[in-house]
């Protein structure tokens, strides 16, 4: 096997790679001065199986098309089988039909996908797994709150509770808060389908002294984890950690949930960056074997 990875996603294609004992090689990229971008494999692929590794973040439409130019390519120049691991899918929230008339993005993409001459498909804490049920190829999503458990298993913290900042992320602190033997709850969140504007309410939990673990899938602005670390820390809560698989961490979000008490926060590195302190790579490379 030969582990190909795009633009934004080189750090994790060589810890996939040395996972596999695999060869590892970026695909060549740039951009071209009108903005459109250019795609070359710097090998001969032919009858060979393939792995190709590209998160979609950031500049979402730019790493997607990225990733179809690769995916085609790779086929066109006669790999035998192209295995495509995107660890952030981006347009995975427009999973439904939510006001009359709206695509269904995320159908969209993966449908692009599959079209361009992926055999299988991969990727890690996908907004709704459902999503995936509209691909024929095999498909798998990974739960990355595995990595997270082993991290901060060696974390130092004061009897710790796991929160989910809505009601949708219960599962997800659940299975953690069961793997760590630490007890979980999640506060109530509704966001306007217009606006986007979020209001929150605290379920009754007994945070004094207690460090809170705030657990999501996805930070992106910030705004609902600094909402959830407010509500804890009105209720005398001790250190609060922010840890997400995927860190998107869009325009002022760092800045929001420091003034808001986080005292820390901790992502994978599906999306690589500053805050990439725990690797997904032992658990795709599992999978994918």
């Amino acid at each position: 096997m030969i582990v190909f990875y795009g633009p934004y996603s080189s750090k994790l294609g060589e810890k996939m790679a040395k996972q596999l004992n695999a060869k590892s090689m970026g695909i060549e990229h740039k951009i071209f001065p009108d903005g459109e971008s250019y795609i070359r494999v710097p090998i001969n692929v032919k009858g060979e199986n393939v792995l190709l590794i590209q998160s979609t973040y950031p500049n979402q439409d730019k790493r997607i098309i990225e990733l179809l130019l690769m995916i085609d390519a790779l086929k066109d120049l006669g790999a035998e089988k192209v295995k495509v691991i995107v660890p952030y899918m981006a347009y995975a929230r427009q999973d439904a039909r939510f006001r009359e008339g709206e695509a269904i993005s995320i159908r969209t993409i993966l449908k692009l996908i599959e079209a361009a001459g992926a055999d299988e498909f991969f990727t890690v804490d996908i907004h709704k797994e459902f999503s995936l049920d509209i691909l024929k190829i095999k498909a798998k999503n990974i739960m990355a709150v595995n990595a997270i458990a082993e991290f901060l298993r060696n974390m130092d913290l004061k009897s710790p509770f796991i929160l989910s900042p809505d009601r949708g992320g219960l599962e997800r602190a659940r299975i953690l808060g069961e793997k760590l033997g630490l007890e979980f709850g999640y506060f109530e969140k509704t966001r306007d389908r217009i606006s986007g504007a979020i209001t929150m309410r605290g379920e009754k939990i007994e945070f004094n002294g207690r460090d809170v673990v705030i657990v999501d899938d996805v930070i992106s602005t910030g705004g609902t984890i600094a909402t959830a670390c407010r509500i804890a820390k009105e209720g005398r809560a001790g250190k609060v950690i922010a840890i997400c698989t995927h860190a998107l961490l869009i325009n002022n979000a760092v800045e929001k949930m420091r003034l808001a008490g986080v005292d820390d926060i901790i992502a994978t590195d599906t999306v690589e960056g500053e805050f990439s302190k725990i690797t997904v790579a032992h658990l795709l490379a599992r999978e994918v074997q």
